[in-house]
């Protein structure tokens, strides 16, 4: 019978998968491996180049847990959400986890995702996830009236920017982890690591 570990569905990259480099993400990947446990495969690609990856994480977790004029559930919102649009499985079910944690309600959450305008979301963030779509779906269309649109609703230039950079951050890491084949793993694989990251953040 094999391990959760060795049942998890291969990445497309068997090079990189194959090959951690010395890093605290070789190291993750090594206990997971061990103890025959599901884990987030995000870690290979981390573990692959980690000359490259330490600069990413500090600017994930500068970017998504920082102090910033808007919250951390908030950005792990629009990850969540920009990842949805995107149809990334593993980010969308990831960051699902991490803002129902930061939110105490994924139902919450999941409600939000599913249709924003329905939602019980504040009026003024709702605003802020359409902008999120606009930029994620429809780039070349954005105008100066987008942010003057946010201004008007009370947001600052500086939580407006804090907005493109997650969207545009997790327009990244959909990309580079929906081409690279990283799987989703259980609901509550996302949920039990997603609790670490909502509460320490991302640098390891």
């Amino acid at each position: 019978m094999p391990t959760t570990s060795q049942a998890m569905k291969p990445m497309h990259l068997p090079g990189v998968e194959q090959n951690p480099q010395p890093s605290a993400y070789a190291d993750l990947i090594h206990n997971a491996q061990k103890s025959g446990g599901e884990y987030w495969k995000i870690w290979h690609l981390l573990a692959f180049r980690p000359e490259m990856s330490e600069h990413l994480a500090n600017f994930t977790h500068s970017a998504m847990h920082d102090a910033a004029p808007i919250e951390p559930k908030l950005r792990e919102l629009i990850a969540a959400y920009t990842s949805r649009l995107n149809d990334c499985e593993f980010c969308m079910k990831s960051h699902t986890a991490i803002a129902g944690e930061l939110y105490g309600d994924e139902d919450f959450v999941r409600r939000v995702l599913n249709d924003p305008n329905s939602s019980d979301l504040p009026d003024k963030e709702k605003a802020l996830l359409r902008f999120v779509a606009k930029v994620t779906l429809a780039l070349p269309t954005i105008t100066a009236g987008d942010s003057q649109h946010l201004r008007d609703l009370g947001w600052t230039d500086d939580a407006i920017f804090y907005t493109i950079t997650v969207c545009a951050l997790f327009n990244f890491y959909n990309r580079w982890i929906t081409a690279s084949g990283v799987p989703a793993v259980s609901d509550e694989g996302h949920r039990s690591r997603g609790k670490l990251v909502a509460h320490h953040g991302y640098r390891k």
